[in-house]
């Protein structure tokens, strides 16, 4: 009976193709929102993860804002003889147009000291690191990105190579590992130079942002500790300083996530219903033009539960079936913008799977009305409508 009463809903949907289509088009677009925007959303916050996490849980950011605390170099590296810090960087950092005959950019100019390398774990793949004596001797020579170094010289091969910092001709002495993005945009896209020498190119003596790296992960809270002890003794005020780690960023990523689940959530749910609303639509309607066929069949021996059961299995393939097909077009869309977008989005076929199961229960719960106001029409009532 169960088979049979699906084969007449097959066939009912079959016989009005566009109206089914029609009434399915709700649901499909709810699907396709719903999977589209959270595949896409989780891409995106997993790449942010990825690119966090990538540069170590061990390192901690110390930023004084500050103008009126007066903190140098020195102070600050000999944070280096506390037994949970590994190693301390501090950085000037400014934004500057280079010149490489024709080809001009505007690039970010990091100033650094030696434990730079190690602190921020990158290393060269052509050439010399900056050391010790170039920044005792303030020397203009600079190690680059591979995105600087293909957009001034075409090729990762700029060792030895000069270009223009402002006003100022730099030597080249090594390229930086490719990198890739994180969220303060492309790590490639970076010019290191000596401390000192940015130190006189910005007017900077103070020290406003260094990195620190604890010891090993297990220490990484007594090294904050460490840090910001420090800096309350420098600054003698809580508020003028700031220092964190990349746990505490990922923390933040995954209340975020969090809420955006949230949001999404809401938003599939308001666009289902909608499709749920025009499955009860057209199933009422449905049922006031079969009103003669309910009567005959009721007439010949159908029981009101076989008419129920018809009319709400209708209703949920229509929203079963819709979901499906939404599932599917969610699918290729993902897989277009991926190519398109060049980013690693995948197919949250969990969400999915959800959406579907999420369907039926819309199918049941707008089905059910039509398909109870059906199974109460009497035959003799039926019979009688023209």
């Amino acid at each position: 009976m169960t088979w049979k009463i699906i084969k007449l809903s097959l066939k009912g949907i079959y016989n009005n193709k566009m109206r089914s289509f029609l009434t399915m088009l709700g649901i499909i677009i709810g699907v396709m929102a719903v999977v589209i925007l959270v595949s896409i959303t989780q891409g995106a916050t997993s790449g942010i993860t990825d690119s966090i996490s990538s540069m170590g849980s061990r390192l901690i950011t110390a930023t004084i804002s500050s103008e009126d605390v007066s903190v140098s170099a020195d102070d600050v590296e000999s944070l280096a003889s506390y037994p949970t810090i590994s190693s301390v960087a501090p950085v000037i950092s400014t934004n500057q147009t280079v010149k490489k005959n024709s080809n001009t950019g505007n690039y970010s100019i990091v100033g650094i000291t030696p434990s730079y390398f190690d602190v921020q774990d990158i290393d060269i793949q052509r050439g010399r690191k900056i050391v010790e004596s170039d920044i005792e001797w303030n020397t203009n020579i600079c190690v680059i990105g591979t995105e600087v170094a293909t957009d001034l010289f075409g090729t990762w091969d700029a060792v030895n190579g000069t270009i223009i910092i402002g006003d100022s001709i730099y030597k080249v002495v090594g390229v930086l590992e490719e990198q890739g993005s994180s969220l303060a945009g492309s790590d490639d896209n970076r010019i290191l130079i000596p401390y000192s020498t940015a130190s006189r190119m910005t007017g900077q003596t103070n020290v406003n942002s260094f990195y620190v790296k604890a010891t090993s992960e297990s220490t990484v809270n007594a090294a904050m500790s460490s840090v910001e002890m420090f800096l309350l003794q420098a600054t003698r005020d809580e508020d003028s300083y700031d220092v964190g780690n990349q746990s505490d960023v990922l923390d933040t990523m995954d209340d975020v996530r969090g809420t955006m689940s949230l949001l999404l959530a809401g938003i599939a749910a308001i666009s289902l219903l909608v499709g749920g609303i025009g499955i009860m639509n057209i199933m009422l309607v449905s049922v006031t033009e079969r009103t003669r066929e309910i009567g005959i069949r009721k007439a010949v021996g159908a029981k009101r539960k076989h008419i129920m059961l018809h009319f709400l299995c209708e209703a949920c393939i229509l929203s079963v079936l819709g979901g499906i097909i939404g599932l599917l077009l969610s699918f290729g869309t993902v897989e277009i913008y991926s190519l398109i977008s060049a980013t690693s989005v995948g197919m949250n076929w969990g969400v999915g799977i959800a959406a579907i199961a999420f369907c039926a229960v819309i199918g049941v719960l707008f089905g059910g009305y039509p398909a109870a106001k059906a199974s109460r029409l009497q035959p003799i009532d039926a019979l009688h409508t023209l």
